[in-house]
Order: C-alpha cells, then sequence, then structure tokens
C-alpha cells in the first residue's frame, strides 16, 4: 500500500473517533493492461480456437472472456510489433519492412521519432510500464524498450534465437538481449526463454501490484522456430502427430465448426499444392518429432500464461486487468537452414516446423506468415477483463493490431498525447476496442490496408482485396459468404475493384508506401551466418 493509501485507510479509521463527519474514500483503482503476444502461432494451435493442443490457461481465459474472429495482424513480426506499439500503420512509424534500414524514412527498420509508443503514452500518466520478451523493432541505442518508455525490460532485442543459450546455434546472428539499459548474456544452465519470460512479468506482478497501475507487455518467442522446448513437454506430444496433417486439419476443422468460430458451411481450405498427402510423407516420425516440440513450445507459454494470472488473481488485481492475448502472424511455411546433426528440441537445433505443419496451424485458411490471405494475417485474439466484459463469447466484430493503442489508452482513461519529447506525433490510424468489451460492437473501420513486400490488401466490410508481389491482378473475396478466399469475384465486380484499389493507392500515397521488389535490399542481409538472406524473421 502507498503512502497516499496508507494515510486515507489511517483517516477512515481515525474519523470518528475525533467525532468527524466526512469519512474519506479511496480513489477509483486504476485499470491494469497485460499485453500477451505469441510469436508465428496460428489460428487453430490453440485449444479453444480448436486446436489438439493443451492450452487450458488461454481456453479459460476465453471461456470467461472474448474470442475475436476477425482480428487482424500485419502478417510478420516486425511490422506486427511497430502497429501494435503505436497504434499506426507501420510504414508510418518507420518499420514497413524489417530490421535493415532499406534508405527510406518509412523503411529505416526501427521506430522513427514522430510515433509513440502505449508505454511512452501512459507512462506520463502514472503507469508502470514492463516487457517481457520479444522487441523486434530497434536493436541499437537510443532504439531500446528503454528507450521507448518501458521502465523495465528484459529480453530479446531482435527476431529470434536459442531457447536455452542465445549464446549458440545458427540463432546467435540475432541473439541480443538486454536487461534494462544493458546487454545480457548471463544466461545460466537452467534458461529457458518462455519461462524468463514469465518470470520477469509474475515478478512485476507480485512486487508492483498496488503500488501503481501496470502496462505489461509479455512478448513471447514461442512458437517460432527454432524448435526447442523442454524434454518432459516434447514427450507428452510424441506419438499425437502420427495420424499426419491432412486428418488433424480435419478434426481441427470441425471443431472450429462445434465451437461456433466459423459457419457449418465454411468449407476446408484445399491443401496447398506445395505440401504432399500425410501418406506419401516419407518421414513421418520425424514429422511427428517437429509438431510434437512445437506443441510443447504452445504449451509452454499457455503455462506461464497461467502463472501470469495465478500472480493477477493473487494481488487482487484480475478483475480490473485488460487482458489481452494475440499472435503476430499465422504459422510460417517459409524454407530455413536447419543444423542437421542435431534432432529438433534441443539446444543448438535450428529447426522450423514447415509448411505442412504451418498449414495445419492456420486451418481453416488458406496462407501463410508474410502473406496477406488469411491465414497470414487473422489472428486469435482473447479479451479477458472482467470488471468490463459480462457477456462472454465470441465476438465477429473486425479489428486490427493498430486498435490495441486506442484500446489500451482508452480503458486507462488517458488520452492520446499531441506531441512527445517536443516533437508533434502522428494521430493514431486505431479506434477503440472497449465498445466491443462493453456492448459487443462499435464503430467500424471505414477500411484497413495491408502492405509487406509487394504483398498488399484492403478490406472494406465484407470485401477484401488481394495482390501478391508477382502473382496475378487483383483478386477479390466477399468475406461473409466466402471466408477461406477460395472464389476469386474481380471479374464479375469491376467496379468494386476499382473502388478497393483507389482506397488502396491512397492510403500508400498517405502512409509512405513503395514500390517493391524495387526497394528490396540488393544483396543479402548477414547476420553473421553466411547461409543466412533474411532479415531475422
Amino acid at each position: 500500500m502507498n503512502v497516499l493509501r496508507r494515510t486515507l485507510a489511517w483517516a477512515v479509521v481515525a474519523l470518528p473517533l475525533l467525532g468527524a463527519s466526512i469519512v474519506a474514500a479511496e480513489e477509483p483503482q486504476r485499470t491494469n493492461i497485460v499485453l500477451i503476444m505469441a510469436d508465428d502461432l496460428g489460428f487453430s494451435d490453440l485449444g479453444c480456437y480448436g486446436g489438439e493442443i493443451d492450452t487450458p490457461n488461454l481456453d479459460r481465459l476465453a471461456r470467461n472472456g472474448l474470442r475475436f474472429t476477425q482480428f487482424y495482424n500485419l502478417g510478420r513480426c516486425c511490422p506486427t510489433r511497430a502497429a501494435l506499439l503505436t497504434g499506426l500503420y507501420p510504414h508510418q512509424a518507420g518499420v514497413g519492412d524489417m530490421e535493415p534500414d532499406l534508405g527510406e524514412p518509412e523503411y529505416q527498420g526501427y521506430l522513427n521519432d514522430r510515433c509513440v509508443t502505449i508505454a511512452e503514452a501512459l507512462r506520463p500518466h502514472g503507469y508502470r510500464t514492463v516487457l517481457a520478451g520479444k522487441w523486434n523493432v530497434g536493436y541499437q541505442r537510443p532504439q531500446w524498450p528503454v528507450d521507448r518508455g518501458f521502465d523495465r525490460h528484459f529480453g530479446l532485442l531482435r527476431g529470434a534465437s536459442d531457447y536455452f543459450d542465445p549464446r549458440v546455434g545458427p540463432r546467435n546472428r540475432v541473439s541480443q538481449f538486454a536487461l534494462d539499459d544493458q546487454p545480457f548474456t548471463a544466461f545460466t544452465g537452467d534458461f529457458y526463454a518462455t519461462d524468463a519470460y514469465t518470470d520477469l512479468a509474475v515478478k512485476e506482478i507480485e512486487e508492483k501490484a498496488g503500488e501503481k497501475p501496470f502496462f505489461i507487455y509479455v512478448g513471447y518467442t514461442a512458437p517460432h522456430s527454432p524448435l526447442q522446448a523442454r524434454p518432459e513437454d516434447i514427450a507428452r506430444y510424441r506419438g499425437r502427430y502420427r495420424e499426419g496433417w491432412d486428418a488433424l486439419r480435419e478434426r481441427r476443422h470441425a471443431r472450429q465448426i462445434k465451437e461456433g468460430l466459423i459457419a457449418a458451411t465454411t468449407p476446408l481450405a484445399p491443401r496447398d499444392g506445395r505440401v504432399p498427402e500425410w501418406r506419401n510423407s516419407k518421414e513421418q516420425d520425424f514429422e511427428d518429432l517437429k509438431m510434437a516440440v512445437y506443441a510443447a513450445q504452445v504449451e509452454s507459454m499457455d503455462r506461464g500464461i497461467g502463472r501470469i494470472v495465478a500472480a493477477l488473481d493473487r494481488r487482487g488485481v484480475l478483475d480490473n486487468t485488460l487482458l489481452m492475448f494475440l499472435s503476430d502472424n499465422g504459422g510460417d511455411g517459409e524454407a530455413e537452414d536447419s543444423t542437421w546433426d542435431l534432432p529438433p528440441g534441443v539446444k543448438g537445433s535450428s529447426y522450423i516446423y514447415g509448411r505442412p505443419w504451418a498449414q495445419l496451424s492456420n486451418t481453416p485458411f488458406r496462407g501463410f506468415k508474410h502473406e496477406m490471405l488469411e491465414g497470414g494475417i487473422n489472428t486469435p485474439l482473447i479479451v479477458h477483463w472482467p470488471a468490463v466484459v459480462k457477456s462472454p463469447g465470441i465476438s465477429r466484430e473486425v479489428g486490427h493490431v493498430i486498435d490495441l493503442m486506442a484500446t489500451c489508452l482508452d480503458a486507462a482513461g488517458v488520452g492520446y498525447p499531441r506531441s512527445h519529447n517536443g516533437r508533434a506525433v502522428q494521430p493514431t490510424e486505431g479506434r477503440s476496442l472497449v465498445p466491443v468489451f462493453r456492448t459487443g460492437t462499435r464503430a467500424p473501420h471505414t477500411a484497413l490496408c495491408w502492405e509487406h513486400e509487394g504483398w498488399r490488401a484492403v478490406r472494406q466490410g465484407p470485401w477484401k482485396l488481394v495482390a501478391e508481389p508477382r502473382g496475378p491482378p487483383w483478386q477479390l473475396y466477399h468475406l461473409s459468404e466466402d471466408p477461406i478466399e477460395l472464389n476469386d469475384v474481380a471479374a464479375a465486380n469491376p467496379g468494386k475493384v476499382r473502388e478497393l484499389i483507389a482506397i488502396y493507392e491512397a492510403w500508400a500515397r498517405r502512409c509512405g508506401v513503395r514500390p517493391w521488389p524495387e526497394l528490396a535490399p540488393k544483396s543479402p542481409i548477414s547476420f553473421g551466418s553466411p547461409a543466412h538472406t533474411g532479415s531475422g524473421r
């Protein structure tokens, strides 16, 4: 209890003894905010979204809160985080692509000084601000979390690393960890990244809850590659995936229908043409192992979330805490170099689970991480806020990560700043979701737009227009009738296509979107591994 509350508590007891005719009352409790993001988690991986992975803690939050079915991210790590933190489209915040500076202000690879983070907006109003985990929007000073409004940070500054010891393995090219304002390299023998991030969040709640309202952002790297988990967690899933991706996709699809997440008439997307039938897979035991490790990573994260919820409950602040959980993009169908002399799961290995399992993760949709199809950008969103959400269930309202800044400020009773550190900041693009939490609905966005490395999309009401970097012309889908994006109706609706292209082009000019691949790096970006040609992913 802080000094003010001790004083007020004494006054309530003392005033009757003094014959006073008034009684002091404590100020209303401020809303706490816990924002949790998974990394590369697909739409159907959680039990409450149709998956077979054991996620009892998230399932419980979903049963007592809201599950969104049309909530969008930006399809990849860096741009999603930039939009989430700032309430802007990523190009506006300086992260139009990934970490490398591509020579344009909208593509500098770190947050610019014309945006403000949720932490920077909340801290001046008395909030304690904490980041436990992945940052990925600037890895050099003064771009660290503590430079952008966070009181505390422990975690990964860049894309991914070894879970057991970030100093080893092929991923040490991106293993830059920080503890507050200092680099961190003191990894003990029992270190496991998922547990370490949970530990900081729990410690902050246990030690600081009640002193100030808090904003805790937990950026788990799970279940992003490399596939690494504790042996006992992996063992629980060994053999569960011998049924294969075809049968399991059908099972998840059936559960989604039963849960009411999708309509009974919603088909399952056809198997991707680059994915073989399970019966033709020549390494079924090895594939079972890979997915067992992935599932173990998800369960480990869920167990950590259970610890966070238990800490909130012990401190008596759970009811007045807005807790939101989502993923930064869909399941990762990209190929990657692997350390073949080590099996999946162990320290130093560098496996990704692969396109077949990624399509399972993204059930029932088409598409993968990096792509603007629903499988790449439609994320689970679970909202738990007992003080406000009085009608738990499934929400079909359309939302976007740009909405989370406005949502957090609305929940905190704080206005969006016009300036920060003497500089004007851009107006937020997002709209608060709090009306959805209270009443089930809100005024929708006029339109939402996407661009990432040549992938483009715009959504207006039930209509969605999509274009691939080097693929066919714009494709048009009516998502109310065709949520899986199977039937391109562009030829039958040329007027709607022209209308949405005009919306997209106006948005692209306003946000500084540049042509791709003209803007793409002209040579591979190396972070210390000659086999690596990406940007930290």
